[in-house]
């Protein structure tokens, strides 16, 4: 991304997707908001949901319960659309002056604060719903989760590692799909979440390269831009922190001899992640960080061939 002396985004690098299947289906008048709730890029919703799944997987005798993986999935497309609003809504004067989302529906003035507020607040009615059909103790976890999301966008104002709030709000499924299961926590699903708090360090400091010129632009803050040159090396460390959790959740929660062979392919797509990024090019930066989608998928495999083969 060439470098620009002043803050007005060019048209050019964009993460909205205008030849996606729900403009082309949806109602034109929905456009907007579909776009602000996200449904477009659905990978968001997917990094949600991949704690839950993993923690629904890591607590279950044998297979888990389809209908907790529903409510999940459910709740998960819910969340992260009202988490978007907000950010949204939080963010629209710096969303305005970057160049990759200044096509997003507030900044580009096609959806007012008011109204994406009152959809942020229907989704959020939607996750309640689905929180309130689980135990009560699952209840209790899931209310608890609103601080961190709450606080999450203002991050990128007052330190360099907002990646680390996103972890500790993005992760909480880590914790809440094993409390739905069990109706206590453990060692197991405490794991599970400081390792995805470290995987998502690692992923979205990927994303945050795409928009490190900007960002220096308007003053927001990332982990991109504190670590620079040093981001591959980093990137490492967080991945085997990751990985070092999410193994040390599967000999906790007993998972049989099945696990380490799938979670052996786990970690080398994370691997390929590290070692072929280009941190410099904005789609390269973007393509790594949807790879995280397979890697979820290979990690659920591998917690659910261990939970078959439980010692």
């Amino acid at each position: 991304m060439a470098s620009r002396d002043d803050s007005t985004p060019a048209a050019g690098f964009t993460d909205i997707r205008p030849e996606h299947w729900l403009t082309r289906h949806a109602p034109r008048a929905w456009w907007p908001y579909l776009s602000l709730m996200r449904l477009d890029r659905p990978i968001g919703t997917w990094l949600l949901l991949w704690p839950c799944w993993w923690s629904l997987a890591l607590a279950s005798e044998g297979w888990p319960s389809l209908v907790l993986l529903a409510l999940f999935a459910l709740g998960a497309l819910a969340m992260r659309g009202a988490g978007c609003c907000w950010n949204d809504i939080a963010d629209r004067d710096i969303d305005g002056r970057v160049e990759r989302t200044a096509g997003r529906p507030i900044p580009s003035g096609a959806v007012s604060v008011a109204s994406a507020a009152v959809l942020m607040v229907v989704l959020c009615l939607v996750g309640l719903a689905v929180l309130l059909s689980f135990n009560q103790f699952a209840v209790l976890v899931g209310i608890a989760s609103l601080g961190p999301v709450a606080i999450y966008p203002f991050m990128k104002r007052v330190t360099w590692w907002p990646q680390f709030f996103l972890g500790i709000a993005f992760n909480w499924g880590a914790l809440l799909g094993w409390a739905a299961v069990r109706g206590d926590l453990g060692a197991a699903p405490v794991l599970l979440y400081m390792g995805g708090i470290a995987w998502t360090l690692g992923y979205d400091t990927i994303y945050a390269h795409q928009d490190k010129e900007d960002d220096a632009l308007v003053g927001v803050r990332s982990s991109a831009r504190r670590l620079g040159g040093a981001t591959r090396p980093a990137l490492v460390a967080f991945y085997a922190l990751a990985l070092a959790g999410f193994g040390a959740a599967g000999w906790a929660a007993g998972l049989g001899v099945w696990f380490w062979p799938l979670f052996a392919l786990a970690a080398g797509q994370l691997a390929w992640q590290t070692a072929r990024v280009d941190l410099d090019d904005p789609a390269a930066c973007l393509a790594t960080f949807h790879a995280n989608r397979l890697f979820g998928w290979l990690l659920f495999a591998a917690i659910i061939a261990g939970g078959l083969t439980m010692r």
